[in-house]
């Protein structure tokens, strides 16, 4: 059987796409590697939102092809859809598949196993052809459809291009990311792809294509399945023979998308984001709802409102800022300006004073001054913010910022991006003190072996609350398990909790010693 590891960089809708590969690899019997070193085909899924995240992919394609010389390396995703041949020359790349032919992976997957496999005959060595109606309506460079069959030592042959018009290709790949080495505890499910506006800066509507969405039908399929009970069949690591696993209901599952508050406009009949939140609330028993990444424009009075009516969605809002000089942020495109954007946080503060609130921001856009940089660090510290992602601005080839005249300089982008980051741990580390004494109803996580290293002193599991703050639970405790905690202190980026079932015991034995003194 072929053995395949998925290596998945960048977002969330991007894992996504890489849990729908992986899920019909499965499906035709394929068996999914620990580790890129054992497999004999290897998909890199590639981000390309900045410069650092092209050099990561390169990084990791050149350290897998030394560890794995015989694999077969097909690198995917943004990256590939944006620069295809610069990813082809790179040692031991067999194929480079962008984004618009994606979904043609696990095809081409099946056409190029006998090249992966140590047994292959001398005349498979010599060549093989893809059929044609695996690339169909493709276009390809490079070496064609013919590829040495050989391990791949280095590259004396161009990888094979396979690339497309992203927009002209409507296809929705998705699948939960669950379960697998990556140990998500929450499915995340992404509902919507692509985006059709144009900011200055992004290069991902250019890679991702239009806006397009799951229907509503299937999006209430998908989360109806996550919350059932079922069995599938896993690999015994010890054995290496496959096993009956349980797969627990999802008590949390995250919503994502490229643009997730444009969510089906591009459907017939159209259907509204707000509206599909009711549905899954009406027709799914999941217990908890977490929205991902929303621009701030689709953040309404009634989506709070809706928020704030229930327990069963996550108070957490992570809009995307970017920057708070209005002057910038019509040189990047955005649709809003600042007292906008002010006035949605201070509505979600007011009905649900304590929803986390984090926002996206770049440092070093260009033309960005002294005095707009000010303004941007003024309006984070005077709004409720509990956490923020910050960028240090990156040209990305063909948007319009990466020819905008002023760029900022380098060592200027570090500075300010500096203080940003620590006006950030001070908004976070605020408003992690201010739940001290508040119970929390928080779930369970994975312990992963990097939680585990870091916390050998005392057992603890870790947690995430509503709020998206995380907690050390005392205790080893099942993940994707309900706790009801009682915020101690502060430990660092996290909260220590105590059981409030605990605390309820401490409280009554505590009583019932004073009164008998």
């Amino acid at each position: 059987m072929t053995t395949f590891y998925i290596q998945q960089f960048g977002c969330r809708a991007t894992q996504a796409d890489g849990a729908a590969l992986e899920r019909q690899l499965l499906d035709r019997g394929c068996i999914l590697s620990s580790d890129p070193t054992s497999a004999a085909i290897v998909v890199l899924n590639t981000c390309t939102v900045t410069s650092a995240a092209d050099a990561q992919a390169r990084d990791a394609i050149r350290k897998i092809h030394a560890q794995n010389p015989v694999a077969r390396l097909i690198v995917t995703g943004c990256y590939a859809q944006r620069a295809p041949e610069e990813l082809a020359a790179l040692p031991g790349v067999s194929w480079v598949v962008d984004n618009s032919h994606k979904p043609q992976i696990p095809d081409l997957v099946t056409q190029i196993v006998p090249a992966a496999l140590p047994h292959a005959t001398k005349q498979q060595e010599e060549q093989t052809v893809i059929p044609s109606e695996a690339t169909e309506g493709s276009d390809l460079v490079g070496r064609n459809l013919l590829f040495p069959l050989a391990p791949p030592s280095a590259n004396s042959h161009p990888a094979n291009i396979l690339t497309g018009n992203i927009f002209a290709h409507p296809e929705f790949l998705s699948a939960p990311i669950q379960g697998g080495e990556s140990h998500h505890t929450r499915p995340i499910l992404k509902i919507q792809d692509g985006c059709n506006n144009r900011c200055s800066f992004c290069v991902i509507p250019f890679v991702r294509g239009k806006s397009r969405s799951l229907p509503p039908n299937e999006v209430i399929r998908e989360i109806q399945n996550l919350t059932a009970e079922h069995t599938f069949p896993h690999e015994n690591p010890k054995v290496g023979q496959p096993i009956l696993a349980v797969h627990s209901p999802a008590r949390e599952i995250v919503l994502s998308g490229i643009n997730l508050g444009t969510y089906g406009r591009d459907l017939s009949p159209r259907v509204e984001f707000i509206n599909l939140l009711r549905r899954i609330l009406d027709e799914t028993p999941i217990e908890r709802l977490r929205i991902s990444s929303i621009e701030p424009q689709d953040v309404t009075q009634d989506l709070i409102d809706l928020f704030a009516s229930t327990d069963r969605i996550a108070q957490h809002f992570h809009m995307p800022l970017q920057s708070a000089s209005d002057r910038i942020l019509a040189a990047m495109h955005r649709w809003y300006r600042s007292e906008h954007y002010a006035r949605r946080v201070e509505l979600i503060h007011d009905r649900l004073p304590n929803a986390a609130i984090g926002a996206d921001v770049i440092a070093g856009f260009p033309g960005e001054t002294e005095s707009d940089h000010a303004a941007t660090l003024s309006f984070i510290d005077g709004l409720p913010f509990t956490y923020l992602h910050v960028f240090s601005f990156s040209s990305r080839p063909g948007t319009k910022a990466a020819t905008a005249p002023d760029q900022v300089p380098s060592q200027i982008i570090k500075s300010r991006a500096r203080e940003l980051r620590s006006l950030a741990e001070a908004k976070s580390a605020a408003f992690r003190r201010s739940q001290i004494g508040n119970t929390h109803r928080v779930l369970i996580l994975h312990r992963d072996k990097h939680y585990v290293s870091e916390h050998t002193a005392v057992e603890y599991s870790p947690a995430i609350s509503s709020n998206y703050l995380r907690v050390q639970v005392p205790g080893i405790h099942a993940s994707n398990q309900w706790q009801d905690v009682v915020i101690k202190s502060e430990e660092g980026n996290y909260l220590a909790g105590e059981l409030a079932s605990t605390c309820s015991e401490l409280s009554v034995n505590s009583v019932f010693s004073e009164s008998s003194v």
